[in-house]
């Protein structure tokens, strides 16, 4: 039998969640920006960008299938 999360466990996920997408949304900028300026180049900002905002909709859809699948059980 599995033991249901309390209120508060099931807010800091959430609340993890809110915090993932802008994140990895700026972290990759910045990985981008910082390789342009190295290589002189103008587009890799760009790369990444696409690359954070992906990695953060992968980790969204990652959480939200593990609470579908704790809660149909």
């Amino acid at each position: 039998m599995k033991r249901q999360k309390n209120w508060m466990m099931l807010a800091s996920e959430y609340m993890g969640l809110a915090f993932l997408l802008p994140v990895s949304t700026f972290v990759g900028y910045i990985i981008g920006y910082l390789l342009d300026n190295a290589f002189h180049t103008r587009f890799l900002y760009l790369v990444f960008l696409i690359l954070g905002i992906v990695s953060g909709f992968v980790q969204l859809i990652r959480q939200i299938q593990r609470d579908t699948r704790d809660n149909g059980s």
